[in-house]
């Protein structure tokens, strides 16, 4: 429990966001605006005077745009930073560029047309700055990378769940493995537009060929399957093979796409010859669905607090002891390297 209010710094070139997003956190006990600025030059001066938990921070702002900001915060004086950007499919890919650069979280722009709206905004901020304050930023060490196994008949389908801090940590568990070895299949908490964007990147960035699901799919190695942002993926079997199955539903723990549903498919369909990791997150989306997949026999493991953005959805596998090895994010994919070279030497 905090003693000190958690000391927030509002940066927007918005006078009307400023003065919103000042009144909206200043109204919760436990949160205390000490300053706005309205750009880059002001918001400098002010981190340097001021030292905040927690930095709101506008993407789009005259002269020093939020992503510069925000690449210079980051190597000078790592903070807990949240952008306040426009969810759009045209925006999606500066919000990933910057938690690429270190921003824990983001939240769209405030639309107040209604009083229902209005409070429903005001609750995101306030949990996500929350949220923020226990945040860890500034973590980074070089991956472990494994060279590929042995061709082999054993079934490699890995699954992966994660929300908070999950967009940088997926991308570096893809990058750690051999992608010839394993056919992924992930969920990522994500509005529907960011998963598009973020699958492009992805596909970018590491040796998979990186697809947002669209459902009907068949699950292939060397390929990563990414839950569309607003819908629930599954896998289901069709004779030997396995497919995406992405469909409309109620809200799992809280999330559409649900990590917890499409584990729970993993445990049905695949069993004990699964792969599972749950990495950083906020909630405990995935907790139950990993129990599952580890009591058919499959490995499951864990990102460690220390490595994580937010250790909340690890955490709650970690109670449910639905975790076979909880590993440092840069081991992850030696770790599941190994495993499956001590199988493939043991059969």
């Amino acid at each position: 429990m905090r003693h000190q209010p958690i000391k927030v710094l509002v940066v927007d070139d918005s006078e009307i966001i400023r003065r919103l997003l000042t009144e909206v956190l200043n109204a919760d006990p436990d949160i205390s605006v000490v300053g706005a600025a309205q750009d880059a030059f002001e918001a400098k001066k002010l981190v340097n005077q001021l030292s905040p938990d927690v930095i709101t921070l506008d993407v789009e702002m005259p002269e020093v745009d939020g992503i510069r900001f925000l690449e210079v915060l980051m190597k000078a004086r790592p903070t807990p930073v949240i952008m306040i950007s426009t969810l759009t499919r045209s925006k999606a890919d500066i919000t990933l560029r910057a938690l690429e650069l270190g921003a824990v979280d983001y939240i769209a722009k405030p639309v107040v047309d209604d009083l229902s709206m209005f409070h429903r905004y005001s609750s995101t901020v306030i949990n996500k700055v929350k949220m923020a304050a226990r945040s860890r930023v500034g973590h980074s060490r070089s991956p472990i990378r494994r060279p590929a196994l042995p061709a082999s008949k054993a079934n490699r389908v890995l699954a992966i769940g994660a929300s908070t801090g999950g967009t940088e940590a997926i991308n570096s568990v893809l990058q750690q493995l051999p992608a010839q070895n394993f056919a992924v299949v992930m969920t990522q908490h994500m509005p529907a537009g960011f998963t598009t964007t973020f699958a492009d990147r992805l596909d970018r960035t590491t040796d998979f060929t990186v697809i947002e699901a669209q459902g009907g799919e068949r699950i292939r190695p060397g390929y990563a399957y990414l839950a569309p942002g607003g819908l629930h993926m599954r896998v289901v079997r069709r004779g030997n093979d396995l497919f995406t199955d992405v469909f409309d539903g109620d809200k799992v723990c809280g999330h559409r796409p649900s990590v917890d549903v499409l584990f729970d498919s993993i445990a049905s369909e695949v069993g004990k010859f699964a792969l599972a990791a749950l990495l950083t997150g906020m909630g405990k989306d995935g907790a139950q669905g990993l129990s599952k997949i580890r009591q058919t026999g499959a490995y499951t493991v864990a990102q460690d607090e220390q490595s994580c953005v937010v250790y909340g959805m690890p955490r709650a596998a970690v109670e449910l002891n639905a975790v076979e090895a909880i590993v440092p994010l840069e081991e992850i994919g030696s770790n599941l390297v190994e495993h499956l070279s001590a199988r493939h030497s043991s059969s």
